[in-house]
């Protein structure tokens, strides 16, 4: 589950944390997004040995998969803001009640992701 009642120098050095994880291990992160009826899921995998490069695949229920890659400044940023998401803002966004299930973030071995 996303710790949304978390300051935001603790989501911070989460994701600083993550992103050190993902330059030097073979794992990647994981963020689903639920909303009611639908649900995202986003991947980030280093994409050089430096962690300045990772490669973004994004996944939609209606749209399918999408890979990009992207610098270390982005992934940053949008993990901060996905982490950072209140629960009512979710709600809100999808004109509905709350998402029958919690927003996810994790750190798993590479070779566990979901791929296209």
């Amino acid at each position: 589950m996303v710790p949304t009642d978390r300051d935001h120098t603790s989501v911070v050095a989460l994701v600083e944390c993550a992103l050190v994880e993902l330059t030097h291990e073979a794992v990647g992160a994981v963020f689903v997004a639920r909303e009611v009826g639908q649900s995202t899921r986003t991947q980030y995998v280093a994409a050089d040995d430096v962690g300045k490069q990772f490669q973004k695949r994004h996944f939609d229920d209606r749209l399918g998969w999408h890979e990009t890659t992207i610098p270390r400044r982005i992934v940053r940023d949008e993990l901060i803001t996905q982490l950072t998401r209140s629960p009512s803002t979710t709600a809100e966004r999808s004109g509905e009640g709350a998402a029958s299930e919690p927003d996810t973030f994790v750190v798993k071995p590479v070779r566990e992701l979901r791929t296209p």
